[in-house]
């Protein structure tokens, strides 16, 4: 099983995607499954940034054909011919919570797409996100969800280089709550400490900088029922 990317930046995007032809012609290519991630009114409060163009929504596929053809059927559906998307290894570390098909699960869904910085070699990277940040992300945050995604490589000429994207569930609080955000229980000294010691670990892997952050609404699908007639 291979699991891609696609990261969009057009507007308006949410209705076609979640359209049955679109999920059928996933299906078509060999997708198992279909995760839909917007940036939506429902987390409008919540910060976002990032060095290009403002990402509007990340479609992630789960396949058993060919990445390049899954992509392609977004970009389609999505206006853009030429999306941004990447091939991953992905590795959860928290569960997110079932939810049913097609339903907006109830989190804030944040990803962020993460740059290594040119002191840091591949291994280097990789070993201190994977192994020695992800605990301190875990027991500094009100983290309900936690999922890594190596980028192996890039599917189109136009996409950035991006080295992983990571996406963490809040509670809905966490929109406009820090103490929810960081699960600091209403401690002010508790708070700053895990500010601290997060930002502390984010900037030894060079986090701190070139990242796009991403708020969006989580939507899921299992594609191994539909008909591809």
């Amino acid at each position: 099983m291979r699991k891609l990317i696609v990261v969009l930046h057009h507007t308006d995007i949410g209705t076609p995607l979640s359209a049955g032809s679109f999920l059928s012609a996933l299906a078509a290519v060999g997708a198992t499954a279909v995760q839909i991630n917007l940036d939506d009114t429902d987390v409008a409060p919540a910060l976002r940034f990032g060095p290009g163009a403002p990402i509007t929504g990340l479609v992630s596929v789960w396949t058993e054909g060919d990445v390049t053809s899954a992509a392609a059927v977004v970009g389609q559906v999505a206006g853009e011919p030429e999306p941004h998307a990447y091939r991953v290894t992905e590795r959860v570390r928290l569960d997110p919570e079932p939810v049913p098909d097609g339903a907006r699960a109830d989190v804030l869904s944040q990803i962020a797409l993460l740059r290594r910085p040119g002191s840091m070699s591949r291994d280097d990277y990789l070993h201190y996100w994977l192994v020695r940040h992800t605990p301190i992300a875990i027991r500094t945050q009100g983290t309900v969800c936690y999922v890594q995604n190596v980028v192996e490589e890039a599917l189109t000429p136009s996409s950035p280089d991006v080295a992983a994207i990571v996406e963490e569930h809040f509670p809905m609080a966490a929109l406009t709550d820090p103490h929810a955000f960081y699960g600091s229980r209403g401690d002010e000294a508790e708070l700053r400490r895990r500010q601290r010691e997060l930002m502390t670990s984010v900037s030894r892997f060079g986090a701190d900088k070139d990242l796009d952050l991403v708020p969006t609404s989580r939507y899921l699908w299992r594609l191994g029922t539909l008909s591809v007639s």
